[in-house]
């Protein structure tokens, strides 16, 4: 029997398709809700407006792929900003952009004022896990994946050595057949094997190698061991008539192994930062982040009239006698 625990006591096929957003939800309360389920989500807020608008300076509002939390007036404008949200939330990125709505022409609002509004949209889940054990380096390791950008299905059958509680992006799965829950990895999955059992993991080992030579991809199969361990089983994989080529996809010893260590969360560092060494392989870092305070002054100014002071080590955008401070970026 294979049942996915939740602590509200619920069990659910997929705890991420489910989440249960409140529509009253606050700004801030969907912020924390979002980052903890690895949700993509934009943030908008309203930067500056003149004459009349549904929301003054500082309005805040959410946007998820099918949800809103908060309101920065409602309206077309708002309708306008969700689709814009929307849009850049499909990019997958981490961006910030600056948009100015006229509210009577563009949006055809009967507000006649103006509202600047920045998006900043924050991707979501950017890998998954299926980490296979309960012991005390599974453990570490939870507690280090909690703050990273990944869903971890965690499977045991022990149900009692899960711990009470588990962060929001984990989902446990108690299971007289851990090997089954390979197949039902997303593509792309990453598996970390750490049971205490050596036949079990060798067994894990075989579906993840089963499943890769279906041509349903892995990113990375890891398994903890000695350097003796890796060698047995080599030997056990290659009677079972699998390749040298296809078992050298599986690590092991996984980590890194420029960090020492066999306490269990010296061990679960390795392993984490072995993950984010692959997930960020090959990525090109950008050569502009952001927006720069210019471009800011430049949307602003222009579009509000505003005086900009940029005297001293901070600079100061005044917009219809109401003042934003920037006190960290120098003009």
């Amino acid at each position: 029997m294979t049942m996915k625990a939740f602590d509200d006591g619920s069990f659910e096929s997929n705890r991420f398709e489910n989440k249960k957003f409140s529509p009253a939800m606050k700004w801030f309360d969907a912020i924390q809700h979002c980052q903890q389920s690895g949700v993509a989500y934009a943030l908008i807020t309203v930067l500056g407006c003149t004459g009349s608008t549904p929301r003054d300076q500082g309005s805040k509002m959410v946007i998820t792929g099918d949800a809103t939390f908060d309101t920065i007036g409602g309206g077309h404008l708002e309708f306008v900003v969700t689709n814009k949200a929307r849009e850049m939330i499909a990019e997958g990125r981490s961006v910030q952009e600056i948009q100015h709505f006229p509210l009577g022409a563009s949006l055809g609002q009967c507000c006649g004022g103006s509202a600047t509004v920045l998006v900043e949209t924050f991707a979501g889940c950017q890998f998954n896990i299926g980490l296979f054990g309960a012991g005390h380096v599974a453990k570490s390791l939870v507690s280090i994946l909690s703050g990273l950008p990944c869903k971890v299905t965690w499977v045991d059958s022990r149900e009692e050595e899960f711990p009470a509680s588990v962060p929001a992006n984990v989902s446990k799965v108690v299971t007289d057949d851990p090997c089954g829950e390979i197949a039902t990895l997303p593509e792309g999955a990453d598996v970390l094997i750490l049971t205490h059992n050596h036949q079990l993991d060798y067994e894990l080992c075989v579906a993840a190698l089963k499943r890769l030579q279906a041509g349903n991809a892995l990113r990375h199969v890891g398994l903890i061991g000695s350097d003796t361990k890796a060698q047995r089983f080599v030997k056990r994989l290659e009677h079972r008539g699998f390749s040298l080529d296809e078992i050298n996809q599986i690590k092991c010893p996984v980590g890194l192994s420029e960090v020492p260590g066999k306490l269990p969360m010296e061990v679960a560092v390795s392993i984490a930062g072995e993950l984010i060494a692959i997930e960020n392989d090959g990525k090109v870092t950008q050569q502009k982040r952001g927006l720069a305070w210019k471009d800011i002054k430049q949307e602003l100014g222009s579009e509000l009239g505003a005086e900009v002071n940029t005297e001293g080590q901070g600079a100061v955008l005044t917009v219809k006698n109401e003042t934003i401070k920037n006190t960290t970026v120098k003009s």
